[in-house]
């Protein structure tokens, strides 16, 4: 990392170009040989003296990188790459996105099922369970 001084000595235009264009190539191979369940956990930001510097979402996923590296390694030399580590930096995102539960909604038959158990179990804690289920199942 330069210091900022320096970089506003430098054409800044001209040097941020440069390294989004560097950032960008990374990128690119990153997403060339990274399996796609990590993929959306992670970003390639730079390579340099020959090693591709990635930040990862949580450190679960740093792990896992870490774990494939010399399965990765091997696809990033088979590309032509000049790589021989791999760093992976963790950076937390303040708010994760929230992934959408899908509503999960019971058939009609099991409906029908459910009410008939709920009746030969009426009086029953089993049965008020039952009930519930059937009370929220039948909620939009």
């Amino acid at each position: 990392m330069q210091p900022l001084n320096v970089l506003l000595k430098e054409s800044a235009p001209n040097v941020l170009q440069v390294r989004y264009a560097q950032m960008q190539a990374a990128e690119k191979i990153w997403h060339e040989i990274v399996p796609e369940n990590l993929a959306q956990y992670t970003q390639a930001i730079s390579i340099k003296n020959q090693q591709l510097t990635l930040l990862a979402t949580n450190n679960a996923v740093a792990a896992k990188i870490k774990l494939l590296s010399p399965s990765l390694l091997i696809k990033l030399e088979k590309q032509g790459c000049e790589v021989t580590a791999i760093r992976v930096k963790v950076q937390v995102k303040s708010n994760p996105p929230a992934s959408s539960k899908p509503i999960k909604m019971l058939s009609r038959e099991a409906v029908t099922q459910l009410n008939r158990l709920k009746e030969r179990l009426s009086g029953s804690a089993l049965g008020e369970a039952i009930s519930r289920v059937i009370d929220h199942a039948n909620k939009p």
